[in-house]
């Protein structure tokens, strides 16, 4: 059966009005369905009918579609599953949508605690550079199933895959994927690091190959049941079927005729950043290019050119020897992690949501290269903890939001009064790095807004 009889007629309800529900709103209202959105936040969409989850009693529908993000937990889904109606998902959708449209198409996909968006990106330009027409989609751009449905008719998907996504995905299968870490985050969300874990591994299940980092003992020990072809990589000299590092190369023993013999894929300089988990980035996006054929060379023409993506360890200004870094994008422990660790004096910046991480481990490991910090957020109170556990020497400063700070409102006041503060303390060889270890949603509308904000504050202190 078709998907467009599929769904013809059929009254969905899709829980969740925002970028993944309503982009499948509309591929399924294109395929002639009844489309009723659920939602506490969004009361109006423009041709959906919206409720509030309060109204909904009984499921008098033929599908629900789950967003990501929603637990199973949640009492509307507890319902659902007590039901006969059908759960879906907007992954599996688009996959039963691309079989039947594109039958052609190659999906490969990723996932990881830190680096998915750098990766997917680096490894769609990886594809382009081989002459496919590929695209990053999924957690990152466009939603998968705008990508399915279209007209751009493109030969490949990379497809960045979160943990909640994860969890809800049952039917769509990868030519290739590639875990880059799992560390611990969004347990507020699974419950436990093992929930949140096993749903990173899942991934497997849906792919012939699976590209993994050899430096990341959770993925190690976590893929060791898996029988599928496993290619690892590592910042350390690649035994023969590994990518790795050669000297000041990165080089590929794995998608070689003899893998005795190695390929170059780009010399170490060549990768910006050129700091440790960047390099591991490439790799990964090295190897996801190379199922599905892409030349060395051609390879090597994407890293070179390839520049991430905002709030990734990007420098916004260097002056009188102190160095500006937005990482806005690092809201977990470990991704905060490496960009600490990349610096040697650091004023940090941290603070918003934790999201039931733990703060005091990373604070352990990473205070030898602290000399500062400045914390924000709703969260704040688990640094200053933390540093009192394990650094006492260092100070901490906690930072309220002025009076005149809105969420999303125009003063800027609050990353003022931060940059304000960095600036008393820096000095010549420090880098004051924004890497919050945390989500922003407590005191910015996002992890951009955060990143823009600091930037902009920091253009009028430099003035």
């Amino acid at each position: 059966m078709s998907t467009s009889s599929r769904y013809s007629q059929k009254k969905i309800f899709i829980l969740g009005a925002g970028v993944t529900g309503l982009a499948c709103a509309q591929s399924l209202k294109s395929r002639d369905a009844q489309i009723t959105l659920i939602d506490d936040s969004v009361t109006h969409v423009d041709g959906f009918e919206v409720v509030p989850t309060s109204s909904v009693t009984k499921f008098d529908c033929d599908y629900l579609l789950i967003s990501p993000g929603w637990k199973e937990s949640h009492p509307l889904i507890a319902q659902a599953m007590k039901s006969d109606v059908q759960l879906i998902n907007e992954i599996d959708l688009a996959w039963e949508i691309h079989q039947e449209r594109s039958p052609g198409q190659k999906w490969i996909a990723l996932t990881g605690t830190n680096g998915k968006t750098t990766t997917v990106e680096m490894t769609a330009a990886a594809l382009r550079a081989g002459g496919l027409h590929a695209v990053a989609c999924g957690n990152v751009g466009k939603t998968v199933i705008e990508c399915v449905d279209s007209n751009e008719n493109f030969d490949a998907l990379v497809l960045e895959l979160s943990s909640f996504q994860l969890h809800w995905l049952k039917r769509a299968e990868f030519l290739s994927c590639a875990i880059l870490n799992i560390a611990d985050d969004h347990t507020d969300w699974h419950g436990t690091f093992d929930s949140y874990a096993s749903a990173k591994i899942s991934i497997l299940d849906r792919s012939l190959t699976a590209i993994l980092n050899g430096d990341d003992n959770e993925v190690v020990s976590r893929t060791s049941h898996w029988n599928g072809r496993k290619v690892f990589y590592s910042l350390d000299t690649p035994k023969p079927g590994e990518i790795g590092l050669v000297e000041e190369l990165l080089v590929d023993r794995a998608f070689v005729p003899d893998p005795q013999e190695a390929s170059m894929i780009a010399e170490l300089i060549e990768i910006k950043p050129t700091v440790p988990h960047n390099v591991s980035n490439a790799l990964a996006a090295a190897g996801l290019a190379r199922t599905l054929g892409v030349a060395h060379e051609k390879i090597r023409e994407a890293l070179t050119q390839f520049t991430p993506g905002r709030h990734r360890i990007e420098v916004i200004a260097e002056k009188d020897g102190i160095t500006w870094i937005d990482d806005s994008k690092a809201t977990n422990p470990h991704a905060a992690e490496a960009s600490i660790l990349s610096a040697l004096s650091v004023i940090w910046l941290a603070g918003g949501l934790a999201k039931g991480a733990d703060v005091a481990s990373l604070v352990a490991r990473v205070h030898p290269r602290i000399k500062k910090v400045i914390t924000f957020g709703a969260d704040r109170k688990l640094f200053t903890t933390a540093f009192a556990e394990h650094a006492p020497h260092i100070e901490v400063l906690e930072i309220e939001p002025p009076s005149d700070y809105v969420r999303g409102g125009e003063s800027n006041s609050f990353m003022e009064e931060i940059i304000r503060h960095a600036q008393i303390v820096a000095t010549d060889g420090d880098t004051v790095l924004l890497a919050p270890a945390c989500a922003s949603m407590d005191q910015f509308i996002s992890y951009a807004d955060r990143g823009d904000r600091f930037a902009a504050a920091l253009r009028k202190a430099l003035k």
